[in-house]
């Protein structure tokens, strides 16, 4: 297992070479258990009510924007404009507000989203396990949850009020979200939070942890920047792309099995760029603010974030085509989860 003084010493490293050989062996390696595939998915934010004051975050509970959640009627409506993209992997977002967002809500929305996608993940606030076992039941395949940073000091400046303030809670999810019989859990950081070289160290111990106590569990890890929130910057330790680019070789080269995520948050370049070095799903087409799609006009949208790669999932479709890429949009087949447990 490599340890932090390794880590950070190769993020450091001024020499190209460097970058050049962790490109050679991430790329050899995705190759190997990849091929050319590349599984597409599209966010899809059906809420920005949010209890907890996270300083980075576009909906955090200080923040001054338009509040509301989508009703049945509008999760049909931009699930619809989806599905008509082609989109068949969707991630349903919220805020972190248990209130707004219960359990109920979420059944709800996991029920119409099977009308339209193969393979439906959540990415909303940690809860405990038998809620997580009841919306395995209900039909969620995947959960996210990203520790953010693995600082607990860091941690605590930067989650100032609300559950999320629970560092442990938090962190303990993705085991709970496993025994509730979750069958893909997403990891992560948000690189820009704290010193990468720590957080990733602390990252790839909690995804060996996890393997090691859940086995058939099938994971992916996902190493967003901290983007501006309009146009208001909040990182305090940047991350450039050369840096950005050795993350995810090295990433791939410890973890050669387990899938990469790449966001919109990065600009069109690199995002061809790292499809050569170890990305397997990538978003497309993405909007960061509740009813984006169809619901709320442009002009009135708060996004999470800001994005960076515009292109429709039409174009990245082309995009990946003439670079002789496999783009998936099903590779999942939807059975009865409680089948499982009978």
């Amino acid at each position: 297992m490599i340890d932090l003084a390794e880590i950070r010493k190769t993020l450091s490293d001024p020499s190209p070479k460097l970058t050049e050989e962790l490109a050679r062996q991430a790329h050899t390696l995705t190759q190997q258990y990849f091929g050319r595939m590349i599984t597409l998915y599209a966010p899809l934010y059906l809420s920005n009510y949010c209890s907890s004051h996270c300083t980075y975050c576009g909906f955090h509970s200080h923040n001054r924007i338009q509040r509301f959640k989508l009703t049945p009627e509008e999760m049909h409506r931009e699930m619809s404009y989806l599905a008509r993209k082609g989109i068949e992997h969707i991630l349903l977002l919220t805020g972190e507000s248990y209130s707004a967002t219960p359990l109920s809500y979420l059944q709800e929305a996991v029920h119409i989203a099977q009308d339209y996608f193969s393979s439906i993940n959540l990415e909303v606030h940690p809860m405990p396990l038998e809620e997580y076992r009841e919306l395995f039941l209900h039909g969620v395949d995947g959960i996210t949850v990203y520790q953010e940073t693995y600082s607990p000091q860091r941690y605590s400046e930067v989650h100032r009020a609300g559950k999320k303030a629970d560092y442990d809670y938090r962190y303990q999810a993705p085991a709970r979200a496993a025994q509730g019989g979750i069958r893909h859990i997403s990891l992560g950081i948000l690189l820009g939070l704290a010193d990468a070289a720590e957080d990733i160290y602390a990252l790839y111990q909690h995804l060996r942890w996890m393997e090691r106590h859940f086995p058939g569990v099938e994971y992916s890890v996902s190493f967003p920047r901290l983007r501006p929130i309009k146009g208001e910057n909040f990182a305090p330790c940047p991350v450039d792309d050369i840096t950005f680019i050795r993350i995810l070789c090295l990433t791939r080269i410890h973890f050669p099995r387990i899938g990469i995520n790449l966001s919109t948050r990065e600009n069109p370049a690199l995002r061809d760029h790292a499809l050569e070095l170890g990305v397997t799903r990538i978003s497309a087409g993405s909007n960061t603010s509740v009813g984006g799609y169809t619901v709320i006009p442009s002009d009135k949208q708060d996004p999470q974030f800001d994005i960076k790669d515009h292109r429709p999932i039409e174009e990245i479709l082309r995009v990946l085509k003439q670079r002789h890429f496999d783009p998936v949009l099903t590779d999942w087949r939807r059975i009865s989860h409680e089948a499982i447990f009978d």
